[in-house]
């Protein structure tokens, strides 16, 4: 359904005046619209460069988390260990590090596991 809304408005951009069909229409023009939109994304990124977005948590918050778990996923034993968890698996195929596999992507590991690998004599 079209309306015969007829509004004389001023570009934002430019300042012309001009005849707009719709009550949210702020340009002109297609290109007016199109420069409005590049100088605001090019504001954003420079105020995003100037004011960087604070950090929610940080690692060694994570870290205290981790150590407090009786039963790792693989990622956080790679955390706490400060290795990949390529490494990780490497070490449960090489039976250095007993797991527990409950399902697709559901590998756990006791912490007591990663203890005891500290505690072993060489």
């Amino acid at each position: 359904m079209s309306s015969n809304i007829r509004i004389k408005k001023n570009c934002q951009l430019c300042n012309s005046e001009f005849i707009a069909k719709t009550t949210v229409t702020k340009y002109c023009s297609d290109n007016c619209a199109k420069i409005a939109y590049k100088a605001r994304k090019r504001a954003e990124k420079i105020n995003k460069a100037r004011n960087p977005a604070p950090k929610t948590q940080s690692k060694k918050s994570d870290l205290s988390d981790i150590q407090q778990k009786d039963y790792l996923t693989v990622k956080e034993a790679s955390l706490l260990l400060g290795c990949s968890s390529k490494s990780i698996y490497r070490m449960i195929t090489n039976k250095t590090i007993q797991s527990v596999n409950l399902g697709q992507r559901m590998t756990r590991i006791k912490r007591t596991e990663i203890d005891t690998l500290f505690n072993q004599k060489a």
